[in-house]
């Protein structure tokens, strides 16, 4: 109560319509687009727990904003899209607590290193690109192997925190990376692909909030309409991808998965060295 009575002591009822409709009418038809985007890269992400930032930063490249711009976008969306996706896989009881609770400080940590770092080095990511894509091509051919062997044993992932780390650090710094690092490590050593999706989810929230306050305090934040869209668009997707992943049958899953991985890091791999 006394917070609201201050806010509209400030900041009169009419300023505030008159505000709500200027940005209303501000927006325009690629609005639509950005939601559209959104979208598809929020159901990728929360059905597959991986791909969102590699999605959403192509479809944004496709539209014609820059690397920089594109990058801060996303990540300063995915505050938002992964916020509801986790809290959807929490209510589905797709979380594995422990599993959080060891991915949650390493990735923290490691996102606010990469995105200091690009904001400093940035020139330097078209050197990093090509080895991230080429390792998570590597992890999508053994997630593939892996669920068509005959006899599949579960691996023990030692050093969780180090797989967080790298995954939230190359996340921030190559523009996407936490869900193809992180998912398809886990998945790939055995772990189950619905508590995986629904912990490295839930986790990628705290890892996405790190991110874009280190590059909202470095580079500032713009395309407003841009994050907007991806929001609305990501939000709408993220509890129905989050029912959707226990649903689909394990094998199934295991494939598709991999076969995104392989597709994603295939392109990332031919843009990054010019050869797409």
């Amino acid at each position: 109560m006394a917070g609201g009575h201050v806010l509209f002591s400030h900041f009169p009822t009419e300023w505030a319509g008159n505000q709500v409709l200027a940005l209303w009418n501000s927006l325009d038809v690629q609005f639509l687009v950005y939601m559209l985007g959104g979208f598809m890269a929020q159901m990728i992400d929360g059905a597959l727990g991986m791909a969102y930032g590699v999605s959403a930063t192509s479809f944004l490249l496709a539209m014609g904003l820059s690397p920089a711009a594109a990058s801060a976008s996303v990540h300063a969306s995915e505050i938002f899209t992964s916020g509801v996706s986790g809290l959807s896989h929490l209510r589905f009881g797709n979380v594995n607590k422990k599993l959080f609770r060891s991915l949650l400080l390493p990735g923290v940590l490691g996102s606010i290193a990469g995105a200091y770092l690009l904001s400093s080095f940035e020139e330097y990511n078209m050197y990093l690109r090509p080895l991230v894509a080429l390792y998570t091509l590597y992890l999508g051919v053994r997630i593939i192997m892996k669920v068509t062997a005959r006899n599949r044993k579960r691996e023990p992932v030692k050093k969780l925190g180090v797989l967080a780390c790298a995954g939230g650090l190359l996340d921030a710094f190559g523009g996407g990376g936490w869900g193809p690092i992180v998912s398809s490590t886990l998945i790939a050593k055995g772990r189950n692909p619905v508590y995986t999706i629904g912990s490295v989810n839930l986790t990628e929230f705290f890892v996405s909030f790190a991110s874009s306050l280190t590059f909202i305090f470095v580079l500032g934040l713009n395309h407003w309409q841009v994050i907007l869209g991806l929001v609305l668009g990501g939000v709408i997707a993220a509890p129905i991808a989050a029912f959707l992943v226990r649903k689909i049958p394990l094998k199934p899953m295991f494939i598709f998965v991999g076969t995104v991985v392989i597709v994603t890091s295939l392109r990332t791999f031919l843009k990054a060295t010019g050869a797409f």
